[in-house]
């Protein structure tokens, strides 16, 4: 493997989350449990948390941002000074734009039609294109994430139109993965994209409804989770209850993202009527019939593949030993904005019980390997420690191609698997053997076909096209390039879209 194919001190080894939803509409207490909502979904996003508030009557929106954890960002004064019976709330790892205090969502702006503020988990696949119109029509934008996009759009008033056909409108112009939540003066909305990329879903609780990522946040303050939002679908909750709409794009097919349930959702979350948890066991039940292993022990590496080695251990008749211990304390090494951070974390992050491997055939299980940076690390632990054998199983296929819906993996060039064979990559980790889950296995584990999913980062086959070289700082090196090469860009760029 050629020495400069990856480096020892790039500890980015697992895919960085997007961001998390959390809303309420008609609770006397709405602050409070959207604060507990995104403290349940905090492992979708670690860099700034928000909570827009509002009491209705026409009295004003509020608003209060931070960067960092969503403890961090709030506290009881804070919490009080947000007042109202309804708000939504986001947790933020950034997927476009930089990790910055003006990029924390929710965004709030005055319009035409009064205040409008907007959270979002995904990506606009065409937000910079959208932009150069909007600001060339006059539009002022005060942030580089794509999500103002949709604010300046619903700020475009045509006379006699009603407020939902300015949605439907505004919705029709963006393409991508989303799942929003907007809040007007008099209403909640939330928005799942027409293939349903990205997971919303709709709780109930003392006859308030909830809007949220993931139907974990419904257990901590439990409510009763209703159903989920429908690709293409758009909810809209005010005094009169829920109301559903759909948008005016055609439905082509689903395309669920699968990393769900492979990595990015909590296990005791509920995913299109699957559990989490289960559907890894099942995972690494499928990886222990497809790659079996002679081995006296399963390890897992926690936490999130904590569930796949039960499965593998199941299937195999294998013992699990907990032999890696985690700290807990350290928080997601991806999430955190500097190199110098995130090579500590690498290597506090989990320690190892020697007594537990010394002298054994260990099988360590993992939900992935992207760049395997990490993962060679804890095979060198696993030796250092005694192994007599590591043989490294992932309960999901090779990661060969980066993510451009609201995941922020890495380049092509940077992903293991797309540069190297699975011997290969055996010899990087040195590892006795390595063995990935099929795709056909892994879509079996979730009880659903191939065609429910978008599995893009492992086959290749994006659902929604997009420019060749969008990434998370697209806005701002497209504001440069423009500058020196004028419009002619802009038109190029429309061309190849259409």
């Amino acid at each position: 493997m050629a020495a400069h194919a990856l480096s020892s001190h790039d500890p980015n080894e697992k895919p960085r989350d997007h961001c998390g939803l959390f809303g309420v509409f008609g609770h006397a207490n709405a602050v409070t449990l959207t604060y507990y909502g995104l403290y349940a979904l905090q492992h979708r996003g670690q860099e700034s948390a928000g909570i827009v508030s509002s009491a209705g009557d026409g009295k004003p929106l509020q608003r209060h941002v931070g960067m960092g954890l969503v403890s961090q960002v709030f506290d009881d004064a804070i919490l009080k000074g947000l007042q109202g019976d309804r708000c939504i709330g986001h947790v933020r790892y950034s997927t476009t734009g930089t990790s910055h205090l003006t990029n924390a969502q929710p965004i709030l702006v005055d319009c035409g039609r009064g205040q409008i503020a907007v959270g979002h988990n995904g990506n606009f696949v065409n937000a910079n294109l959208l932009r150069d119109e909007l600001e060339a029509s006059g539009s002022i934008f005060q942030t580089t994430v794509d999500s103002e996009v949709v604010l300046h759009l619903l700020t475009r008033l045509r006379e006699g139109e009603r407020k939902e056909s300015t949605l439907r409108r505004a919705l029709g112009e963006i393409r991508g993965a989303y799942a929003l939540l907007i809040m007007g003066e008099k209403e909640i909305i939330g928005v799942r994209d027409p293939l349903g990329i990205r997971p919303l879903s709709i709780g109930k609780l003392d006859g308030a409804y909830i809007l949220s990522s993931e139907t974990t946040a419904f257990d901590l303050i439990h409510a009763t989770f209703i159903r989920d939002v429908k690709p293409g679908e758009i909810v809209i909750i005010n005094r009169d209850g829920l109301h559903s709409v759909r948008m005016d794009t055609p439905k082509e097919r689903e395309a669920l993202c699968v990393f769900e349930y492979v990595y990015f959702a909590r296990p005791d979350s509920v995913i299109e009527g699957r559990s989490v948890s289960e559907v890894r066991r099942e995972m690494g039940r499928q990886l222990a019939r497809e790659c079996p292993a002679e081995a006296d022990v399963v390890v897992p590496v926690p936490d999130s593949g904590n569930y796949a080695a039960q499965g593998f251990s199941e299937q195999s008749g294998i013992p699990q030993e907990f032999a890696f211990v985690r700290n807990h304390y350290i928080g997601r090494t991806f999430l955190q904005p500097t190199q110098l951070i995130r090579d500590f974390n690498v290597r506090v992050k989990l320690n190892l019980i020697h007594e537990a491997v010394e002298g054994k055939r260990v099988v360590v299980v993992d939900d992935s390997i992207v760049r395997g940076t990490t993962s060679r690390a804890r095979v060198i632990n696993l030796r250092e420690a005694g192994a007599k054998e590591v043989h490294v199983r992932v309960s999901c296929p090779p990661h060969r191609h980066p993510c451009h819906y609201g995941i922020d993996f890495p380049t092509s060039g940077e992903l293991i698997a797309n540069n190297h064979s699975p011997e290969e990559i055996k010899a990087y980790l040195g590892a006795d053997s390595i063995g990935y889950l099929s795709l056909e296995g892994m879509f079996r584990a979730t009880g659903y076909p191939a065609n429910k999913f978008c599995a893009a980062c492992y086959t290749g086959d994006y659902p929604v096209p997009f420019e060749a070289d969008l990434d998370k700082y697209v806005m701002q090196k497209r504001r440069v390039a423009r500058k020196s090469l004028g419009d002619e860009v802009l038109e190029q760029d429309r061309q190849k879209l259409l």
